[in-house]
């Protein structure tokens, strides 16, 4: 006679398994995890510690205070801060907006060998920057540069060691970013939608206004916040091009610890460095909310 196990019962009976599951996956994060503990949060305590301990010159001693804090949000660094601010949200936007159309023009191309050429391209000029790349800009639009003279536009009032000058060269390897980050979502977006609204008389604007660009929203916040990260970081191109033209938070950290400034103003790089930590921390927290509705929706 055959037994019949009732709902609880199997319930029951499948409960060690599931837990023996839930242990061996925690076993298999424990590296992960210590990684990540020494390789972000030893740095990121050494930045905390830094950015609270104030030194006297005089006589050595150390003490904990928000006199860092209260300097890098001050003048020049204040100044720096917010026109690092202004320069990534600025790029990221032009970045997310560029990146968004040629990513759909290569999704709707029906030729498969320039998708792949573009995807591989933007591989390589995503990950394009710092000395070489200044070079590059300095030597083709700088002021003695190749397009600059044969194009007259220094008459016309064209600096590349500008605010729109460093925007145009952060563009050179965000946009390639975008490209490969909003790619994978444009291909998430069913034909079906398309298809059901056009089958409703909805045209193309229609379509990307109600049915798209909703659906693509949160994955377009999370490419602007990836590119907005990436400029907000950036060191080596604008300082090799720019110097202290333009007013940005890393060259002050740099400055800071190199004693460029004031001597002993380590402290306030890495209060700086704080203020940096905590912009980033502002912008992944509108992220992460709409992330959970992007991955439903194109799940």
């Amino acid at each position: 006679m055959t037994a019949v196990l009732t709902e609880a019962e199997v319930a029951t009976a499948a409960a060690p398994r599931q837990r023996r599951r839930r242990a061996s996956g925690a076993l298999a994060v424990l590296p992960l995890l210590a990684f990540t503990a020494i390789a972000f949060g030893i740095p990121a305590l050494a930045m905390l510690n830094g950015a609270f301990t104030v030194k006297d010159q005089t006589t050595g001693a150390t003490s904990y205070s928000t006199t860092n804090l209260t300097a890098s949000l001050h003048g020049a660094y204040l100044t720096a801060l917010v026109g690092s601010v202004e320069l990534s949200a600025v790029s990221a936007a032009i970045g997310t907006v560029l990146g968004l159309l040629f990513a759909q023009a290569v999704v709707t191309s029906r030729f498969r060998v320039l998708r792949e050429a573009v995807l591989t391209a933007s591989g390589v000029l995503a990950n394009f920057g710092g000395v070489p790349l200044a070079f590059a800009f300095v030597a083709t639009l700088g002021n003695s540069g190749v397009l600059t003279r044969r194009l007259g536009l220094t008459d016309k009032g064209w600096s590349l060691y500008s605010f729109w000058g460093l925007v145009i060269v952060y563009l050179y390897f965000l946009i390639p970013l975008m490209v490969l980050t909003i790619t994978p979502a444009l291909d998430g977006l069913r034909v079906q939608w398309r298809e059901a609204a056009q089958n409703n008389g909805a045209t193309t604007v229609q379509y990307w206004r109600h049915v798209a660009l909703p659906v693509l929203l949160p994955s377009l916040l999370g490419g602007f916040v990836l590119l907005f990260g990436s400029a907000f970081a950036a060191y080596a191109t604008a300082a090799a091009m720019v110097g202290s033209a333009v007013p940005l938070v890393t060259l002050q950290i740099a400055d800071a610890i190199s004693g460029n400034v004031l001597v002993g103003q380590e402290n306030v790089a890495l209060a700086l460095s704080l203020d940096m930590v905590l912009v980033a921390g502002l912008v992944m927290a509108v992220y992460l909310p709409l992330q959970r509705r992007s991955t439903r929706w194109l799940a």
